[in-house]
């Protein structure tokens, strides 16, 4: 049986998780996912782009939707060398001669 006082700590402790825009959860799992889960709650409290980017990977995953396509475009054009205008060319040689 729990004390008033114990019970009075929990609810001010849920009030300021409340205040903070979080929510207390049991989840069922396996013990070996424990630890995943653990880290995964805790990104996912953070705010911040880790956060978003946390969130919307696992909400992809569970919803099995298909991989957004473009995205090594996308990442080419975010590189700092796009408008550097680079020489990539080389000159054409013809190969070795072989002896057979």
């Amino acid at each position: 049986m729990t004390s008033a006082a114990q019970k009075r700590a929990t609810k001010n402790y849920r009030a300021r998780l409340e205040q903070r825009g979080l929510k207390r959860f049991e989840v069922i799992a396996h013990e070996s996912d424990r630890d995943l889960l653990r880290t995964l709650a805790r990104r996912l409290a953070e705010d911040g782009p880790e956060a978003d980017k946390a969130r919307a990977t696992v909400k992809a995953l569970v919803a099995g939707e298909p991989p957004n396509s473009g995205g090594i475009l996308a990442a080419l054009r975010r590189s700092p060398l796009v408008g550097a205008e680079l020489d990539l060319s080389r000159p054409r040689i013809d190969g070795r001669g072989v002896d057979f």
